[in-house]
């Protein structure tokens, strides 16, 4: 990254807010002053600095300003038309999607993390999916096909490096090859460009290493870096006015008191959202993308706290430098509708290295990256609110392997020596993980789909929790982030 990016990424981000048409010219040359700091100071960068230009003005908010971009917008208060809790890839993607749809509007994203998108977006694999696996019709299909588009044509357009490398969903066993043939169905009718079931010869051809019976190639697959798609996002966010604060952690939502001696600004801006420090912002309404903790921002804001949130850590192995050769694109294995996940794939990284996996065993921390961190109220809530006993129950065997392959590296690698049987243990080493955000019902069933709902009552009615984006949520997000500004106009008569 050149000096003026880096310089660029060093400001905090301020913004302008014009009087309506109809003011007095003096207010509105006042409020060309902060305009004419913009250019100059614009114009300065541009030509590597402007010697007597003016000063950037900043703006004192609660939380910690993301210091990404200079704005066009000036967030003089902490009061917002919108406010978006979750620095994610959806959220920024929301925050993204409503500004550009409604420039006039004033629109923040709170971020309990001094950084955005720390946690889901920045410990998945990177997989640009296509949309097969998911069932017609539903909202995963739609949006993961819709979102796949547009992420592609995003990257396109801001210079995002991506690799569209394809996938091939191999079946070894003979007794795979119905469930495989019903995937290819379900891909065509979800709309997946470019697919084509291929034979072993064909298989050779596309992954030479790898063996299988028959195969479904998938050209349209790809792998970007998610977390800088997001930042980008929360460039675009902040260059059209949007204001991001991090290291603010929301502990209440709640209605502003009713007083006689209200402000103009509580009247207008009813929502009170408090965090761990004390410190408030207020608003008129609220859109929550909380990932991890959706469940219990719901619960804070008086809206239902159900579907649990349930945390399942997934850990990936890494193929030694020396040994990457033996994967081209990714290869997944045909998964297994018995069981809740896709099951351990090999996925190529834009770094060139080789992700083994995930596996997925139920963490003990919502934010637990480590087999052993723990957080004494995640397991309660896990055991006591959730349906995770029946869920455990339903596919016992399935989890007391899972947990056997965590532990044991050489039950991993004989999994992946069905598909690609030079693979030893020696070629293996341990990789990174992540954390996903499952909601659960209480009869322990996944809930697969996306779940958007508000409540009831004052502050339920200004609200619009995301209550579920499972993966693909990020290969979608742009297309959620449609869905979502769609709904928050409609909601909230914008």
């Amino acid at each position: 990254m050149g000096g003026g990016a880096r310089e660029l990424q060093s400001r905090v981000c301020v913004g302008l807010k014009w009087p309506p048409l109809g003011a007095k010219v003096e207010d509105r040359a006042q409020a060309m002053v902060p305009a004419l700091r913009y250019l100059c100071s614009a114009c300065g960068r541009a030509r590597g600095g402007f010697p007597g230009g003016f000063s950037v003005a900043r703006a004192t908010v609660p939380g910690r300003p993301w210091p990404l971009c200079q704005s066009s917008r000036r967030a003089s208060t902490s009061s917002f038309d919108i406010v978006i809790i979750g620095g994610g890839i959806v959220g920024l993607a929301s925050a993204r999607t409503l500004i550009l749809r409604h420039p006039a509007l004033s629109i923040g994203v709170l971020e309990k993390e001094k950084d955005l998108a720390t946690h889901q977006t920045g410990h998945n694999s990177g997989v640009i999916h296509s949309g097969i696996y998911y069932k017609p019709e539903s909202l995963k299909a739609k949006l993961c096909v819709q979102g796949a588009a547009l992420i592609y044509e995003y990257c396109k357009q801001k210079g995002i490096s991506y690799k569209q490398c394809g996938k091939l969903i191999v079946a070894v066993e003979q007794e795979e090859i119905p469930r495989l043939q019903a995937l290819y169905e379900r891909g065509l009718q979800n709309g997946v460009q470019g697919l084509r079931l291929i034979q072993q010869e064909d298989i050779k051809k596309k992954e030479p290493y790898c063996r299988g019976l028959m195969a479904i190639d998938c050209p349209y697959t790809g792998i970007v870096d998610y977390r800088q798609v997001a930042l980008s996002f929360a460039q675009d966010f902040q260059e059209a006015g949007g204001s991001v604060l991090t290291s603010f952690e929301v502990k209440d939502i709640e209605m502003a008191g009713e007083s006689p001696s209200r402000s103009e600004d509580e009247m207008k801006y009813p929502i009170v959202i408090r965090n761990t420090k004390g410190e408030e912002v207020q608003c008129q309404y609220v859109v929550t993308c909380a990932g991890l903790y959706s469940d219990r921002i719901s619960e804070l804001s008086g809206c239902n706290p159900n579907p649990q949130i349930v945390p399942f850590r997934g850990d990936y192995l890494l193929l030694k430098p020396e040994k990457c050769y033996l994967v081209k694109g990714n290869i997944y294995p045909v998964p297994d509708g018995r069981f809740p996940f896709l099951g351990v794939h090999f996925t190529p990284r834009l770094d060139g290295s080789i992700w083994l996996g995930p596996n997925a065993v139920l963490a003990f921390k919502r934010e637990g990256y480590k087999p052993f961190d723990f957080n004494a109220r995640d397991i309660v809530d896990v055991i006591t609110k959730s349906g995770l006993i029946k869920l455990a129950l339903q596919n016992f065997s399935y989890g007391v392997n899972e947990m056997y392959k965590a532990c044991f590296l050489s039950a991993t690698v004989k999994h992946l020596q069905k598909f690609i049987p030079e693979i030893t243990i020696r070629d293996i080493l341990r990789g990174p993980a992540g954390v996903r955000a499952q909601a659960l019902d209480r009869s322990g069933n996944l809930v697969e789909d996306f779940v958007f709902d508000g409540g009831v009552g004052v502050i339920g009615n200004r609200i619009l929790h995301v209550r579920n984006a499972p993966s693909p949520a990020a290969t979608s997000s742009l297309a959620i982030s449609g869905m979502i500004a769609d709904e928050v106009q409609q909601r909230f008569k914008l």
